[in-house]
C-alpha cells in the first residue's frame, strides 16, 4: 500500500473509475493504484471472503460469494486531487480554469492537504513562507493588520481569496478547513480584480460530498505545551443531502519563546443539497478565533553600519498586556447548475465579518544612560508600542456561466462572469499607558543624557537584568474610537475563452473590467471630528492572454501576457499612510492619479510525467510595474505615478510521485528586482525592499514499507533588505540599513500506519535548531524570528 493511505470500501461513485484505471494497466506497468488493490486484498478480512454453496439446475455445484469489499487507498474528499498522487492536484478549485493545471498557461503552485499535513505547520503564514518566490513582511504588530505576504517582490497582503472570492479580513489565517492552497504567480487582475500585482493566494475549502461518508479525528501533542485537536466529519443523508463538519482546537507556546503563546479555535460547516443530478446548492459557515498572548516580535537589529546584525540572546520582551486577536465569521452560498449539456452556471454569495485587534511591543538596541550620572551603557529597550483594531464587514457575489461550443470547427470554452463586492472596514487604535517608573534614559541630539529617566531598558543603570520583563512598563491598553472608515464597492464583468486552434495549439484569452467606488473618511478619535473625507470612482480594465503548444502527449510549452492594476488608497489597513499603500493626497484630495499597472511576460513549460503522477514546471518571466504612487512613511503627502520597478527571474516546480514510494513537492525561484524610476533619486537602481533574490524548498516523503514512511523538508532564502513596500530597499552608502540574513532550515517527519484506521505522524520542525529571521520592520526595531526546534506527535484515526 502506497503512502499513508487508508484502506476502506470505495464509494459507488468512484469505484467504476477505480477499476477502469486498474484494468488498463499492463503487467509491466502496474500502477500504484493497482498495487494498492493487490496489497489491500491480501489484508482483506477473511469474513469478506465467506462463501456459500448452491446447486445449479443441472446439479453442478456453484460457489456463491458473499459481499466482497475491496480495500484500496483512502478515497480523497478533494475533487481536484490527482488519483494516486497525494502531493499533486490535477485541477484548480477555481471553475474559471477550465483546463487541468498541466495545461494552464501560467504559474500556479498548488499545495494539497496531504502535503500541508505532512509538513506539520498549520498557520497560512508558516505554510506560504516556505514556498519559493514568497517572502514575508512585518504584518500584525507592524504596519499592517494580519499576515503580510510578498509574491515576486510585490505586496499581496490584500490579495488572499477563499474559493475565488477576495477575503478582505486581513487576519491571522488557519489551514484546518483548507482542501488545497493555490498560489497564482504574476499579475492576476483578470481573475482577481484590483491589486494582485505579484499574484494571488486562493484557499480552496473543504466541502460536503455525497461520494462517501467518513469521520477523521486527529490529536496532536508536542513540546512547548503544544496541543491540537481536529475533526473532519462527512455524512450523507439519503440520496440528496450531505453534511460536513470540521472543528479545531489548538494552543502552544511559541517554541523557546515562552510566555508568548498562540491559541486557535475554529469550526467549518458545509451542507450540500443535490436537487437533482444537474443542480446542487451548498451552504457553508466558517468561524475562526485566534488569540496570541504576549505576541513575540522576535529580535531586533543591533550595531551600526556596516556591522548591523541581529541582536543575540534577546529575551521575550512582550508586555503582559500585549495581545493579538482575530475573530472571523463567514457564510457562503453556492449554486452549481448544469443548465444544458454544454452550459453550466456556478454562483457564490458570501457575507462575512472580521474583528481584529493587537497591542504589541517592539525593541531596539543601543546606548542608554543612567539618568542621574549620565553614564552610558549598551542595552535593549522596549518602544512605545504598536496597536490597532479593525472591524471588517463585507458582501460578495460572483456568478460565472460556462458555455462549451464549436465555432468554425474550433472547440471553445467560454466563460462570462459578473461580480459585485462591498467591502467596509472601520478601524482605530488603543491608548497605551505606562504605570511603572522608567529605569533608564535615552539621548538624542537635543537632550542631555542626564535628568529624569524616560525609557524602559532590559538592563538597569546599575548593570542588573530586569527580573520581570513582561511588566517592565506596567503597560495597559484602552480601546479608542474609530479613526478611519474605509469602503470600496466594485462591479466587475469578465469574459474568457479557451479555444483549440489545432490538435496541438490552444489559446486562452480573458478580460475583466472593474468599476469601483472608494470612500475614505479620517476621524480624530480623541474629538470625533472628521479630519478628512475622500472619495473617487474609476474603471480598471485588465487582460490575460496565453498560447499553449503540445510538444508531446503530456508536454506543453506556453507563452502568456497578463496585467494587473491597483488604486490609490486601495489598502484598507493603511488609510492615508502613503508609504504603505494608503491614499496619497494632493490639496486634500485623493483623486488625480492613474492606477498602478503591472505587466507580466512569461515563457514556460509543463510536463506531466510518469503516467501523470508527477508534474514538472519551469517559467521565465518579467514583471514591470509602472505609475507607482510613492509616499514617505506614514505621511499623507506623496507623489503620483512617479515610480517604476521590474522583477526578472525564473521558477521551477515539481509536485507528485517520482516513484511508487517517493512523493515530492519542490520549488525554486531565482529573481532580480530593480527600481527603474522614483521621485527619490537614491532609490533608482536599488532592489525592492523585502525581496529575496533566491529561494527554494523541497519536501520529500519516502514509503519505506507499506506502513512506515519518512520525510524531510528543506528551505532556503537568500538575504534581503527591509524597507517600505513598492520602493527601493533602504541603503546607506551602498550598504543595506536593515538587513535580514539568509537562512537554511530543515524539518523531519515520519509516519507509521498501525492498521486501516489508525496512524501516527511525528514532525521535528527546525530540526537543527537554527536561529533564523523572516522579516524586518522598516526601522529594524523588530525582526521576526523563526520558530525554534519543536517536536509534534499527531495521532490520526478514521472511523
Amino acid at each position: 500500500m502506497n503512502h499513508s493511505s487508508v484502506c476502506q470500501p470505495l464509494s459507488l461513485r468512484q469505484s467504476a473509475s477505480y477499476f477502469t484505471a486498474t484494468a488498463t494497466a499492463t503487467p509491466l506497468q502496474r500502477s500504484s493504484l493497482a498495487m494498492s488493490v493487490s496489497a489491500a486484498m491480501l489484508l482483506m478480512p477473511l469474513a469478506a471472503l465467506a462463501q456459500s454453496t448452491a446447486s445449479s439446475p443441472d446439479g453442478t455445484q456453484v460457489r456463491e460469494l458473499g459481499e466482497v469489499i475491496v480495500l484500496g487507498k483512502r478515497v480523497e474528499s478533494n475533487p481536484n486531487a490527482e488519483v494516486g498522487s497525494p502531493y499533486k492536484a490535477r485541477t484548480s478549485g477555481d471553475a474559471r480554469h477550465t483546463r487541468p493545471l498541466a495545461e494552464t498557461p501560467s504559474t500556479i503552485t498548488v499545495l494539497t492537504k496531504t502535503a500541508i499535513d505532512d509538513a506539520g505547520v498549520t498557520d497560512l503564514k508558516q505554510i506560504l513562507a516556505a514556498q519559493a518566490g514568497i517572502t514575508l513582511g512585518t504584518g500584525e504588530n507592524g504596519n499592517a493588520f494580519g499576515d503580510r505576504y510578498i509574491i515576486r517582490g510585490q505586496e499581496a497582503r490584500s490579495d488572499v481569496f477563499v474559493d475565488g472570492l477576495r477575503d478582505p479580513g486581513m487576519s491571522t489565517r488557519e489551514s484546518f478547513a483548507v482542501e488545497q492552497l493555490e498560489i497564482a504567480k504574476g499579475p492576476n487582475s483578470s481573475f482577481a480584480g484590483r491589486g494582485t500585482a505579484g499574484g494571488a493566494i486562493n484557499a480552496i475549502t473543504k466541502q460536503a460530498t455525497l461520494d462517501h461518508d467518513f469521520t477523521r479525528v486527529s490529536a496532536g501533542l508536542g513540546t512547548d505545551s503544544q496541543k491540537r485537536f481536529t475533526t473532519d466529519f462527512n455524512k450523507g443523508f439519503g440520496e440528496n443531502f450531505a453534511l460536513r463538519v470540521n472543528a479545531l482546537y489548538g494552543d502552544e507556546h511559541v517554541p523557546d519563546r515562552k510566555p508568548a503563546a498562540r491559541e486557535r479555535k475554529g469550526v467549518a460547516i458545509s451542507g450540500l443539497y443535490e436537487v437533482n443530478k444537474d443542480l446542487s446548492v451548498t451552504l457553508d459557515y466558517y468561524g475562526l478565533r485566534t488569540h496570541d498572548t504576549a505576541p513575540d516580535l522576535g529580535a531586533y537589529l543591533a550595531g551600526a553600519l556596516p556591522n548591523r546584525v541581529p541582536a543575540t540572546d534577546v529575551p521575550v520582551y512582550a508586555q503582559s498586556s500585549d495581545f493579538l486577536k482575530s475573530d472571523v465569521d463567514t457564510v457562503t452560498a453556492r449554486i452549481n447548475w448544469k443548465l444544458a449539456p454544454n452550459l453550466r452556471l456556478t454562483s457564490l454569495t458570501r457575507y462575512g465579518t472580521s474583528n481584529n485587534g493587537y497591542v504589541t511591543t517592539g525593541a531596539s538596541s543601543g546606548t542608554r544612560y543612567n539618568g542621574v550620572t549620565g553614564v552610558g551603557y549598551t542595552t535593549g529597550a522596549i518602544d512605545a508600542g504598536h496597536s490597532g483594531w479593525q472591524e471588517v464587514d463585507y458582501f460578495a457575489h460572483q456568478s460565472n456561466l460556462r458555455f462549451d461550443t464549436t465555432l468554425a470547427g474550433l472547440k471553445n470554452e467560454f466563460i462570462v462572469g459578473v461580480e459585485y463586492t462591498d467591502h467596509k472596514v472601520v478601524s482605530g487604535n488603543y491608548a497605551l499607558t505606562n504605570s511603572a517608573a522608567a529605569n533608564c534614559r535615552s539621548s538624542n541630539a537635543t537632550t542631555a543624557p542626564t535628568g529624569p529617566n524616560n525609557a524602559y531598558c532590559f538592563i538597569t543603570p546599575n548593570g542588573t537584568a530586569v527580573t520581570d520583563l513582561a511588566n517592565l512598563a506596567g503597560r495597559s491598553a484602552t480601546r479608542l474610537g474609530k479613526n478611519q472608515d474605509w469602503r470600496v464597492k466594485t462591479v466587475a464583468v469578465t469574459a474568457m475563452d479557451t479555444v483549440d486552434l489545432s490538435e496541438r495549439l490552444s489559446a486562452f484569452g480573458g478580460v475583466r473590467a472593474d468599476r469601483f467606488d472608494l470612500d475614505l473618511v479620517r476621524i480624530n478619535n480623541s474629538t470625533n471630528v472628521v479630519s478628512g473625507a475622500y472619495g473617487y470612482k474609476d474603471t480598471l480594465v485588465n487582460g490575460h492572454f496565453g498560447l499553449t503548444y503540445k510538444l508531446a502527449k503530456d508536454l506543453i510549452t506556453y507563452a502568456s501576457a497578463s496585467t494587473a492594476q491597483d488604486i490609490n488608497g486601495g489598502e484598507a489597513d493603511a488609510g492615508t499612510s502613503s508609504g504603505y499603500g494608503g491614499a496619497v493626497l494632493y490639496q486634500n484630495q485623493i483623486a488625480g492619479a492613474k492606477p498602478e499597472t503591472s505587466t507580466n511576460l512569461e515563457l514556460g513549460t509543463k510536463w506531466n510525467l510518469l503516467d501523470q503522477q508527477l508534474l514538472a514546471t519551469a517559467a521565465l518571466f518579467q514583471t514591470t510595474k509602472k505609475d507607482v504612487m510613492e509616499g514617505a512613511n506614514y505621511d499623507t503627502i506623496g507623489t503620483f505615478n512617479t515610480g517604476k520597478n521590474r522583477v526578472r527571474g525564473f521558477e521551477l516546480g515539481l509536485s507528485g510521485d517520482a516513484t511508487d514510494k517517493l512523493s515530492l513537492q519542490a520549488g525554486a525561484a531565482v529573481m532580480k528586482s530593480k527600481v527603474l524610476a522614483s521621485a527619490t533619486a537614491t532609490n533608482i537602481g536599488n532592489p525592492l525592499s523585502n525581496f529575496a533574490d533566491k529561494s527554494y524548498s523541497l519536501q520529500a516523503k519516502y514509503q519505506l514499507t507499506d506502513a512506515f514512511s519518512v520525510g524531510a523538508i528543506h528551505r532556503y532564502e537568500s538575504s534581503r533588505c527591509g524597507g517600505q513596500p513598492d520602493t527601493g530597499a533602504g541603503y546607506t552608502n551602498g550598504t543595506c540599513a536593515q538587513p535580514v540574513p539568509s537562512f537554511n532550515v530543515s524539518d523531519l517527519f515520519a509516519a507509521y500506519r498501525f492498521n486501516k484506521k489508525l496512524d501516527v505522524r511525528v514532525n521535528v520542525l527546525n530540526a537543527f535548531n537554527k536561529d533564523y529571521y523572516t522579516a524586518v520592520y522598516r526601522s529594524g526595531s523588530f525582526l521576526y524570528k523563526g520558530d525554534a526546534r519543536s517536536v509534534r506527535v499527531t495521532l490520526n484515526y478514521e472511523m
